[in-house]
């Protein structure tokens, strides 16, 4: 048994103030309730709300106070995520950090699938975020949108990734979607996930834990809430050997697949059809978008506000002069190969996962893949 102990916090997120000393205070009451807790997951822009006019730079106090909390009570700690821009182009990315019990930041995450359309202005991320739990497993990172990408998980998955961390902003009617594809993320990955969502400005709540069998371990309701959840990796090792109680071996089949995809190769024709379905953008009132039909519609200016948004009334929000973002890195998230979880350790030359120096881009670390 590889025991390891994972808590959610499911809290109220102010859009318009900050809430970076309300996360602390509750790390602190969590410790004292369950100390025995050795990783924290805070949602999706708890620290600051769903408002890019609050991004901030890499290195800000916010993150100095997660790092000293960290330290304090010898967790790893993943506090959600921020808009933080980047310095040289002006970019703001949606991004995660994980700090690790001795208070370094080890890995930035960007979300790779921004809300689109209605998450506008944000850019994409493109590296993955992978890092290791020494003596305990393999973590890897989406944020909210992401996990409606199954290529994300796939990656992470066969790089050896056995809990899949999802800090998450939902305030729509689509959050039981998501509870779906959360469990059937576990079930088709062999992975524990953990999809933590906030409240208010933060999300509906309805936070989730999963197991690799897509057994829900936890699912919060609409209030706040904090759930230390022991998982055990040992049972991920097993359902990947063995199959999901002794069936389904999914991770072994698609290795051993007969084919490869073409859709993924972007000059092959296989998409197509995704070049008819028109333009990425928000719907508008009496839209017949998609019904194949001449009569008009009368177009409404007004654009809802969103995470990563502002409206004004009448006007829609003006798009920032961006340049085009970049192709995805060919090399972005390819690990060094990972040892057997459960074979001993060769002695390494280096700590486990040596700490993001400030200024380094995100994935530079000797064994980061994003």
């Amino acid at each position: 048994m590889t025991p390891f102990a994972i808590a959610g916090v499911q809290m109220y997120v102010n859009a318009l103030e900050s809430n970076v000393d309300g996360m602390i205070q509750r790390l602190d009451i969590l410790m004292a309730r369950f100390p025995w807790t050795q990783m924290v997951l805070f949602s999706e822009l708890a620290p600051f709300g769903p408002l890019d006019r609050f991004a901030l730079p890499p290195e800000n106090e916010a993150l100095e106070k997660f790092q000293a909390a960290a330290r304090k009570h010898r967790v790893w700690l993943i506090p959600g995520s921020m808009f933080l821009k980047n310095p040289e182009d002006g970019r703001v990315y949606n991004t995660a950090v994980v700090i690790n019990p001795e208070g370094e930041i080890i890995r930035r995450y960007a979300k790779m699938f921004p809300f689109r359309p209605y998450e506008s202005g944000i850019a994409a991320g493109t590296e993955f975020c992978v890092f290791d739990v020494p003596e305990v497993g393999r973590f890897g990172m989406s944020i909210c949108y992401d996990i409606w990408f199954p290529e994300t998980t796939r990656q992470l998955t066969s790089q050896g990734v056995e809990v899949l961390l999802n800090p998450v902003l939902t305030g729509t009617t689509d959050r039981d979607a998501e509870l779906a594809i959360a469990r059937a993320t576990a079930a088709q990955f062999q992975c524990y996930v953990f999809a933590v969502n906030g409240l208010g400005a933060g999300g509906v709540g309805k936070s989730l834990v999963v197991d690799p069998t897509s057994m829900v371990l936890h699912q919060s309701a609409g209030q706040e809430d904090m759930f230390p959840i022991e998982v055990d990796l040992s049972m991920v090792r097993r359902q990947r050997e063995t199959g999901m109680k002794g069936l389904g071996q999914v991770l072994k089949s698609f290795r051993d697949r007969s084919t490869d995809f073409s859709v993924y190769d972007r000059s092959s024709g296989t998409d197509a059809y995704l070049n008819t379905l028109g333009p990425l953008e928000v719907p508008h009132q009496g839209t017949r978008a998609g019904l194949h039909v001449d009569v008009p519609a009368q177009r409404v200016p007004d654009v809802p506000a969103f995470k990563g948004q502002e409206a004004a009334p009448g006007f829609a929000t003006p798009q920032p002069d961006f340049a085009p973002e970049p192709l995805p890195n060919p090399t972005a998230g390819i690990a060094v190969a990972p040892v057997a979880p459960h074979a001993p350790a060769a002695p390494a030359a280096e700590p486990h996962n040596p700490p993001v120096k400030p200024g380094a881009p995100a994935g530079s670390g000797p064994t980061s893949s994003g």
